[in-house]
């Protein structure tokens, strides 16, 4: 934290060595900028293939646990013909025993009523043999998926932990670079020098003036504009993109 003195300090600097601090900052950070393009589309290749992996395996134990409530239902199945069987068999004993007409009836539409369960149990026998074996189909494509989806992550995840291995030294170095810089630029110039770095497609938030264009935009700075930019006593910005100008030879 920048004390009172030191903070006094920088607001007493002159615009030209305000303008040369904001200067060498934007050109730390586009040094890190360059580091970070490096690693590409890599980490962001290694994010989706961790959620694709993630939603696989979530994807396999949902289906897997479907499978297993599909396989309890048949086994219930399984049980309430069973139960049927002996019903049945019982119904038919008793219907020698009976003493009328309306008795053997009665037990006539239980043992009917025991074989629609026994027809309609194995009905649903049936479909969650189809489900399942279809959803275990599903299962095994997904292992597929997975297995080669992990294979890619790991290759991937490699790549990247070499280049960032690789860079992050320099990077580091930069960074502690760039918060020295940033110690000496009063609150206000480094708040908008963040906000334009944020909204520049490329990074730039302070650019130089060549052919007598905006190094940003490249859009056209007038003859006496370029004069003051030149002589370095105010903090000049394009009109056209909201860059911090200066000259080139800062």
């Amino acid at each position: 934290m920048a004390t009172t003195e030191t903070k006094i300090n920088i607001a007493e600097a002159s615009v030209e060595e305000k303008l040369r601090a904001l200067f060498a900052l934007q050109k730390v950070a586009s040094e890190i900028d360059k580091l970070r393009t490096l690693r590409g589309e890599l980490p962001l290749e290694v994010q989706d293939l961790e959620d694709e992996v993630a939603g696989l395996e979530t994807r396999i134990s949902n289906l897997n646990g479907e499978i297993k409530e599909l396989n309890d239902g048949v086994l219930t199945m399984k049980n309430k013909i069973k139960d049927a069987g002996l019903l049945i068999k019982k119904y038919e004993a008793q219907q020698s025993n009976v003493r009328n007409n309306r008795e053997y009836e009665s037990l006539s539409k239980e043992i009917e009523f025991q074989n629609l369960e026994i027809e309609l149990c194995e009905k649903r026998i049936k479909e969650n043999n189809s489900e399942m074996k279809a959803k275990s189909l599903v299962v095994e494509t997904s292992k597929e998926v997975l297995a080669n989806r992990k294979s890619d992550l790991k290759v991937k995840k490699s790549e990247l932990n070499e280049i960032i291995s690789e860079t992050q030294v320099e990077e580091k170095r930069l960074i502690e670079k760039g918060k020295a810089i940033e110690a000496r630029i009063e609150d206000r110039l480094l708040s908008a020098f963040k906000r334009i770095r944020k909204n520049a497609r490329n990074g730039l938030a302070v650019v130089t003036v060549a052919r007598d264009a905006c190094g940003g935009c490249f859009n056209k700075i007038p003859p006496q504009r370029q004069l003051d930019i030149q002589l370095r006593k105010k903090i000049i910005v394009c009109e056209y993109c909201g860059r911090i100008l200066v000259d080139g030879e800062l």
